[in-house]
């Protein structure tokens, strides 16, 4: 049976909701930060904003500067939350499957073999559409896909209203002509060195072979040959399905308290997550540690990463920070357990900064060296120094 997957998106979800709260703020720039703090960055903007240079995580100073008649807000997870529900809520009589977003106001339905009850997939989308505007005052666009890939790329290509539809066999053609950074999972490194190469679309990869992509790529070539293709087996998730993460633990034969061991097997769970992420196609937005006490207590912390990554080096960075805001007590500790979780499409934006782009670069292609080191030769081909502590 053919797959149909529907995409809605609630474009620029944050300010629709305090749109649709407050209509004087339609049709003029709005930016979401948090007021008052040093380092205030950009939680969302509008279009209107957007248009002027605001992106997401730009510091509020900055951004006020671009955009000097902006309406600045403080950001109201509470609300959003209310209208994540609220949508699932919508959805909900259309399909058992349908896993949303984190406040962000996407929603992937999963309408394949509905047609007999509900109709076809996008008079699903539609009437969806019709509703949600009616009873909530927003506005999604929408898109009807084979795969979750392909329908999030489609309502990306519509922003910031719209919808499009994509037979099945047609995902090939319908990404072909699309730069690459429009294609969700196609990091940083990827970009970079694809471009060495004066490719920059989706066709210029997928004129390629399997076997073409397997020498500067390594184990990523695989990912890029079906990415390009329009190729994504991933399901969604059933309601209230946990979302997925990737969890890796590590028992120490005797309980310690020395920080160059715990910090070896941290690192040491590090590379079995990070392996994992990059092997499932997706990046960490959490990480989460867990201790273990000699005397049974447990603490756990956690630490966001921004932006989201699968990248062994920044990905311990983030873990380390946990790490010591659990490491309280000079109890020794019996056993460590790392939780990676919220996971996203790797971001491909590159960064804004020609410093950080390249120190970025430097780092993926360092793990991407070592993955196809240890693709090839085995996973004890290559050991990083810090681990050998363990």
């Amino acid at each position: 049976m053919e797959r149909a997957i529907i995409h809605l998106n609630v474009a620029d979800f944050a300010v629709a909701v305090e749109r649709a709260i407050d209509r004087r703020l339609a049709d003029r720039p709005v930016v979401i930060a948090p007021q008052g703090a040093a380092r205030a960055a950009v939680y969302d903007m509008s279009e209107e904003a957007y248009r002027t240079g605001v992106r997401k995580g730009m510091a509020l100073a900055r951004a006020a500067r671009l955009c000097r008649d902006a309406r600045i807000l403080p950001p109201h997870p509470e609300r959003y939350e209310r209208a994540m529900r609220a949508l699932l809520q919508r959805a909900l009589p259309f399909s058992p499957r349908i896993e949303a977003g984190e406040n962000d106001g996407h929603l992937f339905i999963d309408a394949t073999g509905t047609g007999r009850l509900l109709g076809p997939p996008m008079d699903v989308a539609w009437r969806l559409r019709r509703e949600i505007r009616a009873h909530l005052g927003l506005a999604p666009i929408w898109s009807v896909a084979p795969n979750k890939l392909v329908a999030k790329v489609a309502t990306r290509l519509v922003k910031p209203e719209g919808e499009y539809i994509i037979a099945a066999g047609e995902e090939q053609p319908f990404l072909a002509p699309l730069r690459l950074e429009l294609i969700p999972g196609i990091e940083r490194d990827d970009l970079t060195r694809l471009r060495e190469f004066n490719l920059e679309r989706a066709h210029d990869v997928a004129a390629l072979r399997l076997e073409d992509l397997q020498v500067p790529f390594g184990s990523r070539a695989m990912f890029l040959y079906e990415t390009v293709r329009g190729i994504d087996p991933s399901p969604v998730l059933a309601v209230g399905e946990k979302p997925p993460a990737v969890a890796a633990d590590h028992a120490f034969a005797t309980d310690t308290n020395d920080t160059d061991a715990l910090l070896a097997a941290l690192y040491r769970l590090i590379e079995q997550t990070g392996g994992e992420l990059r092997r499932r196609r997706r990046a960490a937005r959490r990480v989460a540690v867990v201790l273990d006490y000699s005397d049974g207590a447990r603490s756990i912390r956690q630490a966001a990463a921004r932006p989201a990554t699968a990248n062994d080096i920044t990905l311990f960075e983030t873990a380390r920070r946990a790490f010591f805001r659990a490491w309280t007590r000079r109890v020794r500790v019996r056993r460590l357990r790392l939780v990676c979780d919220r996971l996203v499409f790797p971001p491909a934006q590159l960064a804004l900064f020609g410093d950080d782009r390249q120190h970025a670069e430097k780092r993926d292609r360092l793990i991407g060296a070592v993955d196809a080191v240890r693709h090839r030769f085995g996973g004890n081909a290559l050991q990083v120094g810090r681990t050998l502590a363990a």
